[in-house]
């Protein structure tokens, strides 16, 4: 390796670190934090929104027809970093790529809380092509970071990838809850807001870099390689084996992410249409006690981790810590806000008639955060339009005046400790799990115990494989082509846990190793490489999700999730089978 560093680097190594990292990579995990947020957030409601009853808010669209369209979103939201890749090593460089991606981020998000057709499909045009500008460029600077320190690089990419997974925790579960409870225009708005002050902090904060991310800063050569057998490996031989190799690792990246964004489809439809959400007694009073935990506990760690960076960087970077700072006081006021709400939100069984008013009054149950009594009346609509057999949903007057199917429904009683788990609740497990195992993993990755790559992405196919193993397992007493049905939730629970550690075999593990192996002038276009293979995954796993009800009515539920099962542990066998041809190709990378 070049014994050369660039004074930029060399000032960073002198500086003060945190947790034993450079203090600009935790500017670059609030950065990232944020803008995951705002992408998680909205991404937990999408399908969700489309396929929600009109009455209800949503537009009404079928599942095939949803999962479909989330399918070509997702998949060109991460087709276009191939673009953004070659655009910031041409011509804008990194760090005004992504400063640009997160304007045009800012206002997709904008243009989707508006919520009329032609602002949505803007609004998710924008955020495609902003992606495409954020995405592959701000993974980018955390390689040129620590381009001087290359054994530190898996760690700081599995310190990054808490980041990621922090805001798209935080987004699930707080886009996800207004959403659901309060209006699909606000959860869209919220995303776009958190994505504003990841903007702003970034861009008062960009001197903390020095020149890493700018262009034409020319980070040190890469590692010394080890020659062949008979002494000839010429330098573009090297180059050659390694792009070889960041190829491979982002073909298997396909079957992985194929199976794993099925959280964003056909994860959410079993969530909200499998899985029984309604909890009562001690069962509804532990949900509350775990969800107060689950908020309270990442928030509060991701807190501590942004004093530290106070007390480093306060000195150099005032203002980006002011605007960080904002934003995590806005985040905790919300945050409290939505427990608060949860806290207050009870149980009432009404009565009401069908339309015709000829049947017998029926009994439902609905909940609200507002006080009723016995004998509050109130309006009503029938979701399902089924005479009161289906749900319901109690509207204000002028909402149930545009609905032919509104009824009047008075309160019959207070119903004790009962509560409705939100469907897009399950998606906070595999953000809250990476945080919590996201340290331990970057220990092992620094330990003697560190596998090669090709072994770390074996073990995470095959632990992905697993997890949708448990729910082909779940639901394997759903009868073919029903509708809904009422699983534990423990099985999904169980799911995102094995996801999860799947996921950090093989996500923030190929980001540093796309770092490593692309030489200095290609970095850019080899990330946009790495994101076209997640780009393709999201669209086949939009492709495949949508023949869930075609699947289940012919074979069932449990048969759908058996192919995701399937598939990646086979993809996991044959990449510990080229274990000892990749690594070869690696060339002293490890």
């Amino acid at each position: 390796m070049s014994e050369t560093t660039s004074p930029q680097l060399h000032n960073q190594n002198l500086s003060p670190t945190i947790f034993g990292h450079k203090p600009g990579l935790f500017l670059l995990f609030f950065t990232e934090m944020w803008e995951r947020f705002s992408y998680y957030g909205m991404r937990a409601l999408l399908v969700l929104f489309l396929v929600s009853e009109i009455a209800g808010g949503g537009w009404g669209w079928s599942r095939g027809e949803a999962l479909g369209l989330y399918g070509w979103y997702t998949g060109l939201v991460y087709l276009t970093p191939i673009v953004g890749g070659i655009l910031a090593d041409k011509v804008f460089g990194y760090r005004g790529a992504v400063l640009l991606g997160a304007l045009l981020m800012t206002l997709g998000h904008g243009s989707m809380a508006l919520e009329t057709e032609n602002t949505f499909y803007i609004g998710l045009g924008l955020l495609i092509l902003g992606n495409g500008l954020f995405k592959p460029n701000i993974s980018s600077i955390v390689g040129q970071l620590y381009s001087d320190d290359e054994k530190k690089k898996d760690g700081a990419y599995t310190i990054f990838y808490m980041g990621i997974n922090a805001g798209a925790f935080l987004g699930i579960l707080l886009c996800g809850f207004i959403g659901e409870q309060v209006s699909w225009s606000y959860g869209f708005g919220l995303a776009g807001i958190f994505m504003f002050l990841g903007m702003i902090m970034f861009y008062l904060g960009k001197s903390i870099f020095g020149d890493v991310g700018t262009k034409g800063f020319a980070p040190p050569s890469l590692p010394a390689v080890t020659e062949s057998d008979d002494g000839t490996v010429s330098e573009s031989d090297v180059v050659r084996d390694r792009l070889i190799v960041v190829g491979v690792l982002s073909f298997f990246t396909i079957f992985f992410w194929m199976a794993f964004e099925q959280a964003g489809g056909s994860m959410s439809i079993f969530a909200k249409d499998y899985t029984s959400r309604i909890l009562t007694g001690e069962s509804a009073r532990l949900f509350f006690f775990a969800n107060t935990v689950l908020t309270i506990a990442p928030l509060a760690i991701v807190t501590y981790v942004l004093l530290k960076l106070f007390g480093k960087t306060f000195s150099q970077i005032p203002f980006s810590n002011i605007a960080i700072g904002i934003s995590f006081l806005l985040v905790w006021g919300i945050a409290i806000w939505m427990l608060s709400k949860q806290f207050n939100t009870k149980a009432y069984e009404i009565e009401f008639q069908s339309p015709d008013d000829q049947t017998v009054a029926m009994l439902a149950t609905i909940r609200s955060d507002s006080p009723l009594t016995p004998g509050d009346q109130l309006s009503v609509v029938d979701l399902d339009q089924k005479a009161g057999a289906g749900r319901i949903k109690v509207l204000s007057d002028k909402q149930a005046s545009e609905f032919e199917t509104d009824f009047s429904a008075s309160v019959v009683r207070v119903k004790d400790n009962e509560t409705e788990i939100p469907a897009s609740w399950f998606g906070i497990l595999n953000s809250f799990f990476i945080i919590a195992f996201a340290p331990l993993f970057s220990k092992i990755w620094n330990s003697r115990l560190n596998p090669s790559a090709p072994v770390k992405f074996a073990i995470g196919l095959v632990l992905l494989g697993l997890g949708f193993g448990v729910l082909a397992i779940g639901s394997s007493g759903i009868e073919k082509g029903a509708a809904t049905a009422a699983v534990s939730v423990w099985w999904l629970i169980a799911a995102y846990l094995l996801h999860t550690l799947g996921e950090l075999c093989v996500s923030p593990v190929g980001l540093s190793y796309v770092s490593k192996l692309a030489p200095a002038r290609l970095v850019g276009l080899m990330f946009g490489i790495w994101f076209g293979a997640t780009a393709i995954a999201n669209y086949l796993a939009g492709a495949t999700g949508s023949f869930i009800d075609k699947i289940s009515e012919h074979y069932g539920l449990s048969a759908f999730f058996i192919i995701f099962t399937a598939i990646p542990i086979i993809a996991g066998i044959v990449m510990l089978a080229m274990n000892g041809w990749l690594k070869k190709r690696m060339h002293g990378i490890v």
